[in-house]
């Protein structure tokens, strides 16, 4: 993470505030606001009841979240999902170039692989038992009606009991007392499946959680792609290189050996506490549950250990960031398991899966239905996209305008909307009329061909390709060089619908 810190503040990217602040509510509320504006990462060197600066918003923009990958712009992640869709579906190479493909492909998880560190950095000074208090950590309470202060981005690491196979994932923690967090996932996910298991056997689990690594480490842990790759390898595949892994003190676990902070605790099977509410992705609170309960007894950190965290909420934030470089890297996933698709869009304001706009290469009856049901099973992180929009190949589907001109004019509402009722939902969801169940929407607007359609569809207006190209070669002669197209912007879902409100709040005269 310092590292990636000490690339954001050479590249203009990171703004050091040494004026006193409090993470009791005014720290997420100052990023929240430079966030919005498209600013800086920030760290918060004063911060109110601890000792560690805290650092936050380092993936608050796209083009942060690209250079954590070591990448130089988000064309490439398209790359990176070239080769996780070749891992999810390998099949044997047709000619050379396939071969080197592959070979390319097992020499990058042959230098994926992770790599102990026997004096690892994490361990340079080690707490135990009666000196572990998580009061001397900043732990942000973002909105004020949060139960308490949170862990947002730590690595939550658990193992099988049965096979050690480990699990990496990002979950919220919250404190309720100096030494004890409720952990927040959900049934299916890794940890909780872990927790199953442990039960069943009759014995705790055992729980790491590293806080302050390096973000594409988050990025990989937050990655739900259902291939058989542990996160470390995931990780290192992402960077290009095998992760460095430290063995914890007290736990049969082991943690990136970078953490700036690492917690060591155990769950008891069946203990559980209240946890929540809390301001989530939605823009609302989430309800109040029981979660498990884990019981730290020893802390291990860096010599003045940096803090690293983000918050919930209404896009934009970090989360939205992450989902839309995510977004690129499935690109290749789906065209693989859905060959018409074309490209997909996940509208940030749409909270980056609620709703998807696909493109397709149609050439039969009825094909945007399938393509809307092929969609919703491709990938579990699918799974609760509410609405689904199909459009043809030639629609832009990052531009809204586009997209809004394609349903006007190609839907009939009668023919055009396919809902699927009660089907098994997000449970964050208020507008499901029952928590945990819900319908989905697939809008077919593509052109109709065949049966779809009982009249002559109209001519779409086009232009010669000879004509673009010769107004192409005059632009220059004509004065109009420094009129280009631009690419449109990934939030201009947002601005079109500011500038609909706008237009709609100003008077007549």
């Amino acid at each position: 993470m310092r590292d990636f810190l000490s690339l954001l503040e050479k590249r203009g990217q990171l703004r050091r505030i040494k004026a006193e602040v409090n993470p009791d509510l005014e720290l997420a509320a100052i990023s929240d606001r430079v966030l919005g504006l498209g600013g800086p990462a920030l760290l918060f060197e004063n911060v109110i009841g601890s000792s560690m600066p805290v650092a936050i918003n380092l993936l608050g923009t796209l083009e942060r979240v690209v250079w954590s990958m070591g990448l130089k712009n988000a064309e490439e992640l398209e790359d990176i999902g070239q080769k996780l869709a070749l891992l999810q579906q390998p099949r044997p190479p047709k000619g050379l170039n396939e071969t080197r493909e592959f070979a390319g492909l097992l020499w990058d998880l042959i230098k994926a692989r992770p790599d102990l560190d026997l004096i690892p950095p994490c361990h340079q000074k080690v707490l135990l038992e009666d000196a572990v208090n998580l009061d001397e950590l900043p732990l942000l309470r973002p909105w004020p009606r949060d139960a308490g202060g949170v862990i947002t981005l730590g690595l939550v690491i658990t193992k099988d009991p049965e096979t050690n196979v480990p699990n990496v994932g990002v979950y919220r923690l919250q404190r309720q007392t100096s030494t004890t967090m409720s952990v927040h996932w959900l049934s299916v996910r890794g940890g909780a499946r872990h927790l199953q298991k442990a039960a069943a056997m009759g014995q705790d689990l055992e729980v790491a959680v590293a806080i302050g690594v390096h973000p594409l480490l988050v990025m990989a842990a937050a990655t739900p792609i259902p291939i058989q790759l542990s996160e470390w390898l995931f990780a290192g595949l992402y960077a290009g290189e095998g992760v460095r892994l430290a063995k914890c003190k007290t736990v049969d676990l082991k943690v990136p050996s970078h953490s700036e902070v690492v917690l060591e605790g155990r769950i008891t099977p069946g203990e559980t506490i209240q946890d929540g509410p809390f301001g989530d992705h939605m823009g609302f609170y989430g309800g109040i549950e029981e979660s498990p309960l884990i019981r730290f007894h020893c802390i291990t950190q860096r010599r003045d250990p940096i803090f690293l965290t983000t918050f919930s909420g209404r896009p934009p934030k970090e989360e939205a960031m992450l989902a839309i470089a995510l977004n690129r890297i499935y690109t290749p996933i789906l065209r693989q398991q859905i060959p018409e698709i074309v490209d997909f869009f996940l509208p940030m304001e749409a909270l980056s899966y609620k709703l998807a706009i696909i493109s397709i290469e149609k050439s039969y009856p009825g094909q945007a239905k399938r393509a809307a049901m092929a969609f919703w099973s491709a990938l579990p992180q699918f799974t609760y996209t509410k609405f689904v929009v199909v459009v043809d190949s030639n629609i832009n589907v990052r531009d809204p305008r586009q997209v809004v001109w394609a349903i006007s004019s190609q839907v009939d509402p009668q023919r055009d909307l396919f809902v699927l009722k009660d089907t098994p939902f997000d449970s964050l969801d208020f507008a499901s009329e029952h928590i945990g169940l819900g319908g989905r929407l697939a809008i077919d607007a593509t052109t109709k061909i065949g049966p779809e359609k009982n009249h002559q569809w109209g001519e779409r207006l086009t232009r010669d390709k000879e004509l673009e190209s010769k107004i192409d070669s005059r632009w220059h002669e004509l004065g109009l060089s420094d009129l280009k197209n631009k690419e449109p912007d990934p939030h201009l879902f947002g601005y079109v619908m500011d500038q609909l409100v706008s237009l709609q709040q100003t008077p007549c005269n």
